[in-house]
């Protein structure tokens, strides 16, 4: 087992981590779009406004909108022509000499155009309800904020506001174990509450709640036995269940909204989401069991896991990276640690319609085990197994063994139908890498045991999908690398894709021994014969074998620099020379077309930097001050006016974090990442070393 790395980990003074949690809680004190609050379990996500609740969800619409999502909470529109999935693929025999069946965005006959946009839309994520006071936009207009804070340690919003002369108080939490919030509210003028129930819109990237639709789904309220809320969205079902501590009149207004009116000033009430089932989870949720349970949640995660402290610090930018370490931790908490790997913008708002991406799964979730919290993405990484039959159906269809992971799915793990994301393979080794992170922080042998069979059947894809050259190299080609401008039928040799092989493969090999089977003497051969990352004249590493013109072609530097992704992300290996990946990293920082980058390309880089010993860039790239490397005063990365958070740039942040902290196997130097003029006084507990 490797234990916690000793360098600076081993702190003389105790951190107070309560304090430090604390004074980087949110406190937004405007009426701004872009700086709603979230509570959260994980599995399910609550966004409020300046209210506290859900208010004026139309009016943050297009800003980080007022989710309430779930896991759980999936629907599809009718299929009235019987569209059928094997509609969507396409054989793309010039890509490997043989039938190869990839689901497409079909353009070219009708059907099959109708058939892969409806398995691209369907099914989606589905926004559960608004709870918010009975209020129009017109009372932004009067709204005074004294106090509209999360305290990040107990997992509690409080707000207080004036709208013109009425004073509101609002306590709000989501409670840890079960799907449900609970809110206290103190008001004189007894302003009724509103729970509005949206129809899905199928959108790519939105709030995920028509209004318009008021007879196509239906809203049943029955009080005969409490207060539930019966739900049916198409064959989507569900309960809400009202919970009043204090005299209520609830009423069902229009077809989709029920209205509480309170009978007395200060008053508390649940109000808990569940799937349709036979048998309620729970028959009661108290609103100070709420609070007191996730005040003890929060304080548990925070004490548990590992901890940074840049208080020390005299370096002007420390402030704000420790203000980013810290809300991600809870953002990430909140939105990317259920029972399903995390969709980009989390259970805020659909993006991509609430589907999620297994390439971006290290980016949401591979921090958590270097930062103590092992046991939950051990958690996520369980629904694989769920996955594994549709993987290997992947795999036999395009001809090889194994299984192919998909990129873009739900729950059900279907491929969603993408001219880009059925093409790419660095998801591939994900589980592989994710795995060992897991087992190097626990130790744990069941997990060794449980998750062996899907890493070996991962590994024999990565095996049969290589090829041989006429110089007897094995060589990746056919696919659309990380740096999604290139073509997969131009492909060979994508730098950050033959690394990610020389890795999986060889900790495949690694989980073959703990299990006491025999090394695959094929694999030994792949891992030892691999191409090297191609450069050119000037000894900069190519985007690929074939991609000549990468530093003369916009095409090739825009997207991701996953050329860095090759040494960063993974350790150094025999097909990287470290004095032209340096030259590479410099041409990146001064000349990549950073307005055309995702959020998580800047941790990336400062990964490569730390693992080559140029911790001032490393922090420089973490730092830079450009759109997609934003974070909005609620934690959220922001990337543009469709993307307005980004989970996988928070995620990325925290793990590089333990990279320039920690440092990896074999690194003896004190905070790798980190300058050492004096500026970066930096105390750390917990954190783990990396490959």
């Amino acid at each position: 087992m490797l234990t916690v790395a000793s360098l600076s980990g081993c702190v003389q003074e105790k951190i107070d981590r309560e304090a430090l949690v604390r004074r980087n809680n949110p406190n937004i004190l405007t009426v701004d779009t872009l700086s709603s609050l979230t509570v959260g379990n994980g599995g399910f996500a609550f966004t409020v406004d300046i209210t506290g609740l859900q208010t004026f969800p139309v009016y943050y619409k297009n800003g980080v909108p007022l989710g309430t999502m779930s896991d759980w909470g999936w629907h599809s529109f009718d299929n009235p022509d019987s569209l059928r999935f094997e509609e969507t693929l396409r054989n793309d025999v010039e890509l490997h000499g043989h039938d190869e069946l990839y689901s497409r965005q079909i353009r070219d006959d009708e059907r099959g155009q109708a058939a892969s946009e409806w398995y691209r839309v369907n099914p989606h994520r589905v926004h559960l309800g608004t709870i918010g006071f009975a209020l129009s936009d017109s009372a932004l207009q009067y709204i005074e904020i004294q106090q509209n804070e999360l305290d990040m340690y107990a997992g509690i919003i409080h707000s207080q506001f004036n709208v013109g002369n009425e004073a509101y108080s609002v306590k709000t939490a989501c409670h840890p174990t079960y799907d449900a919030i609970s809110t206290h509210v103190k008001n004189a003028s007894r302003t009724p509450l509103v729970i509005r129930f949206p129809y899905p819109t199928g959108a790519h990237s939105d709030d995920a709640c028509d209004w318009s639709e008021g007879k196509a789904h239906s809203t049943v309220l029955e009080t005969s036995k409490g207060i539930v809320v019966h739900r049916k969205i198409g064959d989507f079902t569900y309960n809400v269940n009202i919970y009043t501590e204090n005299e209520f009149e609830v009423k069902q207004r229009a077809y989709n909204e029920i209205v509480i009116e309170p009978k007395c000033d200060e008053y508390s009430l649940s109000v808990l989401f569940e799937p349709d089932t036979a048998q309620k989870t729970i028959d009661k949720i108290d609103v100070a069991e709420t609070f007191e349970a996730s005040a003890k949640h929060w304080s548990d995660f925070w004490n548990t896991g590992a901890v940074v402290d840049f208080s020390r610090c005299t370096d002007d930018r420390a402030k704000e990276l420790e203000r980013r370490v810290v809300q991600s931790q809870y953002l990430l908490a909140t939105n990317c640690s259920g029972d399903t790997p995390p969709q980009e913008t989390g259970l805020t708002y659909n993006s991509w319609f609430g589907k999620f991406h297994l390439e971006m799964i290290y980016w949401h979730q591979a921090w958590l085990p270097l930062w103590g919290h092992a046991d939950m993405l051990s958690h996520t990484l369980a629904w694989y197994h769920q996955a594994e039959a549709n993987a290997r159906r992947i795999a036999e269809r395009q001809g090889y063994a194994g299984v192919r992971w998909m990129k873009m799915t739900d729950p059900s793990s279907i491929e969603a139908p993408s001219n880009v994301g059925s093409y790419l393979i660095w998801q591939q080794p994900h589980l592989i890498l994710l795995s060992e992170y897991v087992y190097r922080a626990t130790n744990s042998e069941n997990f060794l045991r449980d998750m062996y069979p899907l890493i070996n059947e991962t590994a024999e894809f990565m095996a049969d999908f290589v090829k041989t050259d006429s110089a007897g190299r094995y060589i990746l080609q056919g696919f659309i690398p990380a740096q999604e401008t290139l073509r997969a039928r131009d492909v060979v040799n994508a730098p950050f894709e033959l690394s990610y092989w020389h890795f999986g493969l060889s900790i495949a090999q690694l989980w073959r021994e703990r299990m006491a089977l025999q090394r695959v003497a094929e694999w030994d051969s792949i891992v030892a014969n691999l191409a090297p990352l191609a450069y050119n004249d000037s000894n900069l590493y190519l985007a690929a074998e074939t991609a000549t013109e990468t530093y003369s072609d916009i095409r090739f530097t825009s997207d991701h620099p996953a050329v860095l992704g090759a040494l960063g992300i993974l350790p150094l290996t025999n097909q990287i020379d470290t004095a032209i990946m340096k030259n590479t990293l410099r041409w990146v920082h001064d000349n990549w077309n950073w307005n055309k980058t995702w959020g998580w390309d800047y941790p990336m880089a400062a990964m490569c930097a730390t693992r080559l010993g140029e911790p001032e860039m490393a922090v420089d790239m973490l730092l830079m001050d450009k759109r997609t490397n934003t974070y909005l005063p609620n934690g959220h990365n922001y990337q543009d006016g469709r993307l307005r958070i980004y989970l996988p740039g928070n995620g990325g942040l925290l793990t590089t974090i333990a990279l320039m902290c920690a440092g990896w196997d074999g690194c003896d130097i004190e905070n790798p990442g980190f300058p050492k003029d004096g500026s970066w006084n930096l105390r750390w507990e917990g954190l783990q070393r990396l490959p």
